[in-house]
């Protein structure tokens, strides 16, 4: 037993391991059956030329469709037994019935093959399927032209078909992928505004305090030191913030920056408040002993907890959450929970931009569904005391 793990770890690891054969047992065990498919399936058909018998059949069917379920993850593989066992029936059996059946089979593994793997792959299987296709038809069935044409077309359906597919899925892709880094710029473009506010309110506190400093250090020192102190805790405060926030470059400025002060943690209140008009109850929880956060951390966290209760009002459908921040030795957990459906409507947008805000301050985010149900959104956040 390794030092500092108790007899719990050790099920669990037993567990794992127990789980993890058995689902390599299985995976071995369906494949075996499938590589039998082709042998079953020219068994039945060369014994029906004297009539087929249930059980035979039956054994051909199930495994048809333990073979399409292995193609969902496997379709190359699963395609070609298709190809094979149907091409070596249709050798005992001369009956336009087996080559329909061939067609069908192998087309619509085609198909998905198409709408699941690159192009260049789906066409190069497709010509190899539609080569088999003609020429088994043609060796033994009574094939003229239109049969061989409707082989031909049938393929050619079948693959623009699952192409489409698989162009709609990529475009969807692209452009969900577009429209995150559009969320993130957007995000860290408001970042960089709030963090302009942060330090040009700095300034203007540092430039009364020098101000004042400046007129009384001849007759009343004391206040002159005031002000120095004042200056100095309120730069290293703003030097440290901007050491922590990564660059976020700012090339236009499409909107109004805020005026007024940034809000923080100390305005959660008027964000219950304002949640409770809107008709959810939002229960504040502090754990930990409150202490002066830095400016930057300080915000991010208020955002967080800002979008996240603005998701619960929009999406959750549920008319309570509960909001924990918990102030650790050098970090700032929060964690906004949810009785509600479990998930976010929409474009989840927001989420990136919570996860942006933490990981700028080179924190740890995440936010999913609860198991006991509802949705869960936790941030932690390095907050190093401010300085004073």
């Amino acid at each position: 037993m390794c030092p500092g793990r108790g007899a719990g770890y050790d099920r669990r690891m037993s567990a794992r391991l127990l789980s993890r054969v058995c689902r390599v047992a299985w995976r071995v065990l369906l494949w075996v059956l499938a590589a039998l498919y082709p042998v079953v399936l020219f068994t039945t058909v060369a014994t029906g030329t004297s009539g087929f018998m249930g059980v035979e059949v039956f054994a051909s069917a199930v495994l048809t469709i333990l073979v399409g379920v292995l193609a969902l993850r496997n379709p190359l593989a699963a395609h070609a037994i298709l190809l094979f066992a149907w091409t070596a029936a249709l050798t005992q059996m001369q009956y336009g019935s087996v080559g329909i059946l061939q067609a069908l089979l192998t087309d619509l593994t085609v198909g998905y093959i198409a709408a699941t793997r690159s192009r260049r792959v789906s066409v190069s299987v497709a010509v190899v399927t539609l080569v088999v296709q003609a020429l088994s038809i043609a060796a033994y069935l009574e094939a003229d032209d239109n049969l061989l044409m409707s082989v031909l077309l049938a393929m050619i359906v079948t693959w623009m078909v699952g192409n489409s597919v698989r162009a709609r899925r990529a475009h969807t892709e692209t452009m969900r992928v577009q429209a995150t880094a559009q969320a993130v710029a957007a995000e860290r473009l408001r970042i960089a505004r709030e963090l302009h506010d942060m330090v040009a309110h700095s300034i203007g506190i540092i430039a009364i305090q020098a101000g004042v400093g400046g007129r009384v250090i001849d007759t009343q020192p004391g206040e002159a030191r005031n002000a120095l102190n004042a200056i100095e805790a309120t730069s290293r405060d703003t030097l440290s913030g901007l050491r922590r926030m990564l660059t976020a470059l700012r090339k236009d400025d499409p909107g109004s920056v805020p005026l007024g002060p940034a809000p923080g943690l100390d305005d959660l209140p008027s964000l219950a408040e304002a949640a409770m008009d809107a008709g959810v109850e939002v229960d504040v929880r502090t754990k930990g002993t409150p202490r002066p956060l830095p400016p930057d951390v300080d915000l991010s966290a208020y955002r967080i907890v800002q979008e996240a209760v603005t998701n619960v009002v929009r999406h959750a459908g549920t008319d309570h959450c509960r909001v924990t921040i918990d102030y650790r030795d050098g970090e700032l957990a929060i964690e906004v929970d949810d009785d509600g459906h479990g998930g976010v409507v929409g474009s989840g947008y927001g989420i990136v931009g919570m996860r942006e805000r933490a990981t700028l301050l080179r924190g740890e985010f995440t936010a999913g569904p609860r198991p006991e149900g509802g949705f869960r959104v936790a941030a932690r956040i390095p907050a190093p005391p401010a300085a004073a």
